[in-house]
């Protein structure tokens, strides 16, 4: 049966929205180019706006949640490389300090040991004053003082040394024109350090300058003054 066309079937209905067919294809197909940008490639419309790209909804947060992440871990990282860096800091210098203490410990561990054999030393400088050391004892005495000397041990206290009061002790005080200053003109003890560490002063004679006298002067040494003969210096 052929159907017929009533117009009665479409009364009361308005006119037919026309059908509007967009190409939204980047590419056209027939000549494979990139299209323009033009109206049939406009954003779409807001009602057409997938899903994915659609704006947050009322109540939403529009803070990107990895970002925030990202930021968090740069901040502990940026903690916890400070961190390593202050114990690496500390670990340094208290490697430092164990090691200063430690050789502080060995220094005075040595410096007793020195210390114990300064009586020695003074015996052994005495026999040698006297002509004592010889032969054997000598060179016993000899490897002695020279074991000590390459463990840190120096000696001071000579005669000709300006006096100074810590490290030496005066035990007789002289005055003379012939020095500037206080000076060291008699040793009776000689005086020992090991490193800076001070084991016994020297004990010594001091002999300081004597004021309104004028000092001989050497350069004229024997010989007879310049000034005025040999009959004015009998008168």
């Amino acid at each position: 049966m052929t159907h017929s066309y009533d117009a009665s079937e479409n009364q009361g209905r308005g006119p037919e929205e026309p059908v509007v067919v967009r190409d939204r294809r980047r590419v056209d197909p027939q000549t494979g180019q990139v299209r323009p940008p033009g109206p049939a490639h406009a954003a779409p419309e807001p009602d057409e706006v997938p899903v994915e790209h659609a704006g947050p909804s009322l109540g939403e947060s529009i803070v990107d949640e990895s970002v925030t992440v990202v930021s968090d871990v740069e901040k502990e990282l940026a903690e916890r490389t400070a961190d390593l860096q202050r114990l690496q800091a500390e670990y340094a210098n208290y490697r430092k300090r164990v090691e200063r203490d430690r050789e502080a410990v060995v220094l005075g561990a040595k410096a007793t040991v020195v210390n114990d054999l300064l009586p020695l030393l003074d015996d052994l400088e005495r026999a040698e004053q006297h002509g004592d050391l010889t032969g054997a004892f000598k060179a016993v005495g000899d490897k002695l003082i020279s074991g000590l000397q390459r463990a840190g041990l120096e000696s001071f206290g000579a005669e000709g040394e300006p006096f100074d009061p810590s490290v030496h002790e005066a035990v007789q005080h002289n005055t003379s024109p012939d020095v500037a200053g206080p000076t060291v003109t008699v040793v009776m003890r000689r005086g020992y350090r090991f490193g800076d560490r001070v084991l016994r002063a020297a004990l010594v004679g001091v002999t300081d300058h004597e004021p309104g006298a004028a000092p001989v002067d050497p350069s004229v040494g024997g010989e007879l003054p310049l000034d005025g003969g040999v009959d004015e210096q009998q008168q």
